[in-house]
């Protein structure tokens, strides 16, 4: 074997002979497939607008350890892979190169530009893929499918068009979260951020009082032109007598009334608020509540039209401070205050976000009932299992959800409008005439899809659902639906489980009639090491490639998951990365062992495990694959990477190996167990425990099979009475490695030592393990307890070493000297905690702390009395 292992060579090498192979497809394992089981995963289709993030690796890994595990477990498995067309931030991306050029998208035209935005496709589409290939994820790549292609187009109109004729997709007038850039934005894509605004006081005389005038508080003084009522709370006693009254508003001198609704925050500023039924959610409703005129003040790109006299033609936002100034010069501003709000943005282009009345595309918030539902009969369960609460908690307020989206890049929306006056969807990407007039003259909704619509229909799509004559020409069939849906789970982020999860589970639950996934995996966020959210402004951001670049595929995979608690983020650091790199070479270092011992290694099954230390290797290896697959099965993926990591670490490296060392004999089968163990481990490190694997065969990957399609370790009946017997040889050797510590022999031979066992237990003809690891050249059980003796005291054991010939005066001193101080901290503290005054004034985390370093300084003292009592 080479001194070091190179994973970079490896990795390419090893990946792309498996997937040339066609290991990564639904047949792959057809060696080792068991009839009637499957197992079926979606990627969540990452956006074709960049690279990848460390988050997307920590899902894929995941997805790619449970889809290997079953794979390996003789499950026919899909993992259908993807990217997602992300309308929104794709078309930003595109318009920003333009711009850069100085061309606009109007200029080129929608055709045009569209074909700018599938070479963007490619590039960005490329670059993902080949990220996720270095992760070394392995999902049927023969299917990989994208949101737009023909096949899911044909899906989306077929969805489409039995909503709108179920009645559960209708077009109207209603109040919308609207980007000035982007259009229409469902409630999700809303990032609501605390902002430090002002809150302005404006002046609104009456009518009938001219010298008299109400005080209203407003963040938004520039939305003013749009009011058509001021409003009190009723129960106000300081406006009751108002109630009624006309106001004029300033500048514009349009009447307007005040009026009475329990809305109101009487606490709120005056308690005299503006009413803008256009423009604020809250008004909207009032606004109806009252019969109240809705006055439109800007457009769709955020200009003020004529409703705003002199600033018609201004941007709204930047438009706010003029229209503050020429209400100051008017004397029509009481006060200005600093007011911390919550205020919306765009989730893509980080635009002010503006409640505006449109005439858009909505799914009604029925289409959830049944899912809802469904769920909570146990339909589908959650991993960490209070997501279902969330879920809920969402779902039973989800308002009507708008799908419209004024883009050029998308699913256009497949609704045709004749010019008779007839309005129908169409499955047909263009179709002939109008099924009422029979006429050729009709247009297309010239709006495109929310993205999430499409996305919501990937469970089943992808499968064929509605492909139509799309799938004539491609390798998958409508079939595959019998097999593989609903989808075994999902495994993805915790922050997209309303934006994509729920809409895929009302969006199945439809079109199907079952819920699309019986599990449901949500992680954290990957964070960095001090907890904080990674961010470009922050600079903490961890690009996956580079971790890959500087340490391994399997060092990054390893890291994430062991990380990977459920319901607790992922803190990510260069020193957890580190300690497994420190792992892969404690796994190549003892490869080197074994090798050096013995030349190439059998197979498990075909080498019968003779010597007691094998037996006891293998035992604790059984218990190991028991624990694995419980925590695999169960979705606890760190639980799953730790016992792998503690049987190879702890029980094999630290202590197997080097108790064959009295035992050479055993190497053979210890080789043998190793290299299964290497099946164990290779869902989660794929490509050194392939390379091991083969290592310690005296095989090489390009003339044999890959473990990635071999039996995943089972485990038969575990032998508890080697295991007992073993560990008691484990802590015989610990137990006297500690007492010779406490004479300063830590590390030298010494001629014997004594154990006294608590139990009946023969360990006689095990003492050779003993001599060797403990460094005695003899090793005695006894029942009696040996005077003059450094001892040490276990849970089932003790050991003594006689002190004949050796000089403790310097450590009876030391000793000493260790009690002497503890003792004067221990007369310290109990000071401080008999102090009544003390007690009573110090923080709770002070008492606590005395009191933990009592307790410590006590069982410290505990010990040192313990040894000079050995000792004289």
């Amino acid at each position: 074997m080479a001194e070091f292992y190179d994973p970079k060579t490896i990795e390419e090498k090893f990946y792309k002979i498996c997937e040339e192979r066609g290991y990564f497809e639904i047949n792959g394992n057809k060696n080792i497939q068991e009839d009637n089981k499957t197992f079926c995963i979606m990627m969540p289709p990452p956006n074709v607008t960049g690279v990848l993030h460390i988050g997307h690796a920590l899902t894929f890994t995941l997805q790619d350890i449970i889809t290997r595990y079953k794979r390996m477990d003789g499950y026919k498995t899909l993992w259908q892979p993807g990217l997602d067309h992300a309308g929104i931030a794709t078309q930003n991306v595109v318009e920003k190169q333009l711009l850069a050029s100085g061309i606009t998208k109007e200029q080129i035209g929608r055709e045009e530009f569209l074909k700018k935005t599938w070479e963007w496709k490619e590039k960005s589409g490329g670059q993902i893929v080949y990220q996720m290939r270095r992760l070394g994820i392995t999902p049927a790549w023969s299917r990989e499918r994208f949101t737009m292609d023909e096949g899911l187009k044909n899906a989306v109109r077929k969805a489409f068009v039995s909503l709108y004729n179920k009645g559960l997709i209708i077009r109207g007038n209603y109040m919308v979260n609207w980007c000035t850039h982007d259009g229409a934005l469902s409630d999700v894509e809303v990032e609501h951020k605390a902002n430090k605004g002002k809150l302005y006081y404006l002046k609104y005389f009456l009518a009938d009082e001219p010298s008299k005038f109400v005080v209203v508080a407003t963040t938004r003084p520039e939305t003013y032109f749009g009011d058509t009522a001021v409003m009190v709370n009723p129960n106000d006693e300081r406006y009751i007598n108002l109630i009624g009254k006309e106001l004029i508003l300033p500048l514009i001198e349009r009447k307007i009334k005040i009026i009475a609704d329990n809305h109101v925050d009487m606490g709120f500023g005056t308690g005299v608020v503006k009413v803008t039924p256009a423009h604020d959610t809250n008004d909207y409703e009032v606004g109806k509540r009252h019969n109240l005129e809705f006055i439109t003040i800007f457009d769709e790109k955020g200009i003020l039209n004529d409703y705003c006299a002199k600033f018609k033609g201004l941007e709204r936002l930047e438009a706010r401070d003029m229209v503050v100034a020429e209400l100051e010069s008017k004397g029509f501003v009481e006060k200005i205050e600093d007011y911390e709000n919550q205020v919306g943005y765009c989730y893509r282009c980080k635009n002010v976000v503006e409640p505006y009345i449109s005439k858009q595309w909505f799914v009604k918030s029925e289409i959830a009932d049944e899912a809802i539902k469904s769920v909570n009969e146990g339909g589908a369960k959650f991993y960490p299992s209070h997501w279902i609460n969330s879920f809920n908690a969402w779902m039973r307020e989800l308002k009507d959800w708008c799908i419209s989206r004024q883009l050029w890049w998308g699913h256009r929306i497949p609704v045709f409008y004749c010019e008779c006056g007839h309005e129908w969807a169409d499955e047909n990407e263009k179709p002939l005439k109008c099924p009422k007039c029979g006429g050729d003259k009709f247009t297309q909704d010239p709006d495109v899809l929310d993205t999430w619509f499409s996305s919501g229909l990937w469970p089943f799509s992808t499968l064929g659902w509605g492909n139509g004559n799309a799938l004539k020409n491609e390798k998958w069939l409508e079939s595959d639906l019998s097999e593989f849906y609903p989808n075994s789970m999902l495994i993805t982020g915790f922050d997209i489980l309303f934006f994509w999860v729920a809409r895929m589970m009302f969006q199945s639950n439809n079109a199907l009639g079952e819920l699309p996934f019986k599990d449901i995996y949500l992680h954290a966020l990957v964070k960095d090491k001090d907890g904080k959210k990674m961010s470009k402004s922050s600079g903490n951001i961890i690009d996956p490639l580079d971790m890959i670049d500087e340490y391994s595929a399997d060092i990054l995979r390893f890291t994430l998951t062991i990380l990977c608690a459920q319901g607790r983020d992922v803190r990510m650091s260069d020193e957890q990365m580190v300690l497994s790199r420190n792992f892969t070479n404690k796994l190549y270092n003892a490869t080197k062992f074994l090798r050096m011992n013995v030349d190439k290694f059998s197979d498990l099954d075909e080498n019968a495990v003779h010597t007691e230390l094998g037996k006891y290797i293998l035992n604790r290896f059984k218990i190991a694959i028991n624990e694995t697959r419980k925590a695999l099965d169960s979705y606890r993926f760190n639980d799953a990477a730790d016992r792998v990591y503690k049987f190879l670490w702890d029980e094999f490296c630290d202590w197997g190996i080097e108790l064959s060392k009295a035992d050479k004999s055993a190497i053979s089968e210890l080789g043998s167990i190793f290299k299964e163990s290497m099946k164990l481990l290779s869902p989660f490190m794929p490509f050194i425990s392939e390379y091991l694997y083969h290592e310690l065969s005296g095989t090489n990957l390009e003339n044999s099979t890959s473990i990635m399609i071999s039996k995943y370790p089972k485990a038969s009946k575990i032998d508890e009475a080697i295991i007992s017997k073993f560990e008691l040889i484990i802590e015989a050797i610990i137990s006297i490695r500690r007492a010779k510590a406490t004479i300063d022999q830590g590390n030298a031979k010494i001629s014997k030592a004594f154990i006294k066992l608590n139990s009946n237990l023969d360990i006689a003809s095990y003492l050779n393990f003993i001599k060797l690891l403990a460094k005695s050249e003899n090793v005695e059980i006894t029942k009696d307890i040996i005077p003059n003796s450094a001892r040490d005291v276990s849970e089932n054991l003790e050991s003594f070493i006689p002190l004949a010939g050796v000089d403790t005066t310097a450590i009876i001193a030391r000793l000493n000297s260790q009690k002497s101080k503890l003792e004067k901290e221990i007369a310290k503290l109990e000071n401080m905690l008999n102090n009544e005054k003390f007690v009573a004034n110090a923080p709770q985390a002070v008492l606590q702390t005395n009191k933990d370093g009592l307790a410590a300084a006590k069982d410290k003292l505990a010990k040192v009395t313990n040894e000079l009592g050995n000792l004289t």
